[in-house]
């Protein structure tokens, strides 16, 4: 059919108009893309009629990183939404903050994993911030105790070895033990609305496990937290003075926008989606994609030759020192991968374990980082004696059974 110039006019503005749009959709590199927005939604941050009261002539510290963020209209443009930071929004209500204290990955979500952080102080502010992934992981004494309350605003991905629900906790603990209040602003959980994995034993207990929960637990942060508290978790059985300040219109099992990354390895939503299944490959000769424009994305090693997927590590973003800097690994490429995953995969690790091919390194590294991440020493010999997943996973569900009975009584959000 031959088209006519007016047509092909149309046409060519409609195609010029779609990549404006796709282009718009997928700039943003500093922010995580989950999808539609929901106008009744809204976090406790969004809510500050429930909380800025609260905090009026009180001493406030504030745990929070990148991702403590409040949606705030222009002025003059009220259909127009900045974001601003927590630590911000306050100081503008006239809060008296007096210390920040920052998790894992640093203040402005810029540390790699597992580095060390050191205090500073904010330059925009003055106001002094406080590594918990640095000389201590707890507050000090010196550092709560002239305190009237904490607010704690990050947000984290609903994954047991994702360290900010350690964070809450010890937080929770220090505040507890000199009688100051633990306010959560509560946020989505990426991987809400089902559990899996195995429960952690308490050999295995570290900061990236503190409680005996399965990997994946299907409750927000601030349901969490009750649940520490509820169950006597803290140490001594202690019980902070807890307030939850909680989401409007959630619901467990839909999925919402996530504004920022909340560490520099997880950029988008599919990494998010896949990393509770590709993290085991941490505790194994296998690169999750640290140094790529794909991590937790792509999973591969050196000695997985045949694999199709081909990449090289890099230093980057996020990945100052890459496992296997420079070397070719050999994989799978997870990107496109169709489906928004609500259980573990185990395939991805049982398949690397058989197509391994090295007689100078085992396939799990030596100080068992693998069995410190499962929580248990169990799922690494089920994989070394050739279990299929099905069967791994029908010998955690007696576990997560009971684990629900706990989970029920500090949910507060629907399904």
């Amino acid at each position: 059919m031959e088209i006519s110039k007016p047509m092909y006019l149309s046409l060519k503005i409609k195609n010029l108009l779609l990549i404006c749009l796709i282009y718009l959709g997928l700039s943003g590199k500093n922010y995580a893309q989950n999808g539609n927005s929901y106008p009744n939604f809204k976090t406790g941050a969004d809510q500050p009629e429930l909380y800025l009261s609260l905090l009026k002539n009180k001493k406030v510290g504030v745990v929070t990183n990148q991702t403590g963020l409040v949606l705030k209209p222009q002025k003059h443009h009220p259909t127009t939404i900045d974001t601003l930071s927590i630590v911000d929004f306050l100081r503008e209500n006239t809060i008296d903050i007096k210390r920040v204290f920052a998790p894992e990955h640093g203040f402005r979500g810029e540390a790699d994993a597992g580095e060390y952080v050191k205090n500073g102080v904010d330059i925009k502010t003055g106001i002094p911030i406080i590594s918990l992934y640095g000389k201590n992981k707890k507050p000090t004494a010196e550092q709560v105790k002239d305190l009237d309350i904490i607010l704690f605003d990050i947000q984290d991905v609903g994954v047991r070895f994702y360290t900010y629900i350690s964070t809450l906790a010890y937080v929770m603990e220090a505040a507890a033990e000199h009688n100051v209040e633990v306010i959560v602003l509560d946020r989505p959980n990426p991987h809400d609305g089902y559990t899996d994995g195995p429960i952690l034993k308490e050999k295995w207990t570290s900061f990236v496990g503190m409680h005996p929960v399965p990997i994946v637990y299907g409750l927000t942060i601030g349901e969490y937290g009750n649940m520490v508290n509820g169950e006597g978790w803290l140490k001594n059985k202690i019980k902070a003075k807890y307030t939850l300040i909680p989401m409007k219109n959630y619901h467990k099992k839909q999925r919402y926008p996530i504004l920022r990354r909340p560490s520099p390895n997880l950029p988008n939503d599919k990494s998010i989606n896949l990393y509770p299944s590709l993290c085991f490959f941490e505790g194994a000769e296998v690169s999750v994609g640290r140094g790529t424009d794909y991590p937790f994305q792509i999973y591969g090693s050196p000695w997985t030759k045949k694999l199709d997927y081909k990449f090289t590590p890099k230093p980057n973003f996020g990945a100052k020192n890459p496992p296997f800097n420079g070397q070719l690994c050999y994989g799978e490429n997870l990107s496109e991968y169709p489906k928004d995953l609500r259980e573990l995969n185990l395939e991805w690790v049982i398949t690397a374990y058989k197509n391994y091919k090295n007689p100078n390194k085992p396939f799990f590294i030596k100080n068992l980082w693998f069995d410190t991440l499962a929580g248990t020493d169990q799922l690494r010999f089920q994989i070394i004696q050739g279990k299929s997943e099905t069967e791994i996973k029908k010998s955690w569900q007696k576990d997560l059974q009971e684990f629900e009975k706990i989970r029920q009584k500090y949910i507060i959000y629907k399904d």
